[in-house]
């Protein structure tokens, strides 16, 4: 008597239930590594916003008064909220000023500090 050859149902059915738990884990990952690629940009193009602010403060080469002060920047066609918030140190002829950058949903996206001078 011969036995018949090939799979059975049941091979066949855990063969595929094996691939579909495969390419279900691979998208996962494929997702997540879009989601963090496109984190990666909105986070480099929000410093790029607040380097800015603040080289723009410098080149002036005023000393900004105490206080917080908005902005808005555009970079990779996206557009930021910001606001450079000016404190005073213990030396009067120095200031520190915090530029934070906030994505559309009012949430921090960077925040870049530096200290100015008078001079």
């Amino acid at each position: 008597m011969r036995r018949p050859r090939g799979f059975t149902l049941i091979e066949v059915m855990v063969a595929l239930a094996i691939v579909a738990v495969a390419l279900a884990a691979g998208a996962r990952a494929a997702q997540a590594l879009l989601g963090n690629a496109e984190r990666l940009a909105e986070v480099t193009a929000a410093q790029w916003c607040a380097d800015n602010q603040l080289v723009e403060l410098r080149l002036a080469r005023v000393l900004p008064g105490i206080g917080d002060a908005d902005f808005r920047c555009e970079q990779l066609g996206r557009s930021f909220a910001g606001q450079l918030r000016t404190r005073p140190t213990p030396n009067p002829n120095m200031r520190r000023i915090d530029a934070v950058v906030r994505d559309e949903a009012g949430h921090p996206l960077v925040t870049l500090t530096t200290v100015m001078s008078r001079w």
